[in-house]
């Protein structure tokens, strides 16, 4: 990890500084700017179970993003750029490749799960159970002061519900088996402090009353519902960015 200056990448000093919050989802790709807010919320490119199936479409759709973010195209650009927890390795370097793309950029990664705490999380501190019910992912973080303390992940989400049957209940469950498998491997109490705290919930599926009402039941926990779930990522994910383009000197990149 490396540091970043306010001449982003280093072509001057004083040179201004614009600053992008990229969510790149499995149905929509969202992004953020200071001053803005969420300006874009459109489909994403082909974009399979969070990983990127088709570069160069993508790369076509965060262009068209990136000429019209406020702020002038030719100064330094910072990204921070969100993944889902687990996303390995190889995948999050895609994704950098990708960004960078767009040209002279700075890319700060971050996952799906703190960025979200970032922009929802209650007040207060403790641990916090982070729930994301995403279009084709579903992913539980457990969070403690502010790291990722313990994850798990299911490739399964709001595009697999059919019309009618079962699936919202299956969902709930899968949802609550990878809570459970949390609480077994935890040695330090904090999940069962996180579920005393509410579980924050985000993502599409936080809309979806059949879903959230069948997972408290399971849980036996209150939910806290991010305001705005669907944008609950991107948004934190620009707090995050804009606190880094205030103190360029403390801010890391996680690339």
């Amino acid at each position: 990890m490396g540091s970043f200056g306010a001449a982003g990448n280093g072509r001057g000093p004083g040179r201004p500084v614009r600053g992008i919050a990229l969510d790149i989802g499995s149905s929509r790709t969202r992004a953020w700017a200071p001053g803005a807010g969420v300006f874009a919320d459109v489909p994403s490119g082909p974009v399979r179970r969070g990983r990127v199936t088709d570069a160069d479409s993508q790369l076509r759709l965060l262009r068209r993003l990136a000429a019209s973010a406020p702020g002038d195209s030719g100064h330094d650009t910072v990204v921070m750029l969100t993944h889902p927890v687990l996303a390995a390795p190889d995948e999050r370097a895609a994704a950098k490749r990708l960004v960078d793309g767009l040209g002279p950029v700075r890319v700060i990664a971050v996952d799906s799960a703190r960025a979200a705490a970032a922009y929802a999380a209650p007040s207060g501190g403790g641990p916090l159970l982070v729930v994301d019910l995403g279009a084709q992912l579903t992913e539980v973080t457990l969070v403690v002061d502010g790291l990722v303390e313990d994850a798990r992940l299911a490739e399964v989400g709001l595009d697999d519900l059919p019309e009618s049957g079962s699936a919202p209940d299956a969902i709930a469950a899968t949802t609550a088996d990878m809570v459970s498998d949390l609480w077994r491997e935890d040695r330090t109490g904090a999940v069962r402090g996180a579920l005393r705290r509410g579980v924050l919930v985000t993502g599409g599926g936080a809309l979806r009353l059949d879903v959230t009402g069948r997972l408290a039941h399971l849980l036996r926990a209150r939910l806290r519902l991010a305001n705005d779930p669907s944008t609950s990522v991107v948004r934190g994910a620009g707090l995050m960015l804009a606190s880094a383009l205030r103190h360029p000197a403390g801010a890391l990149s996680r690339d």
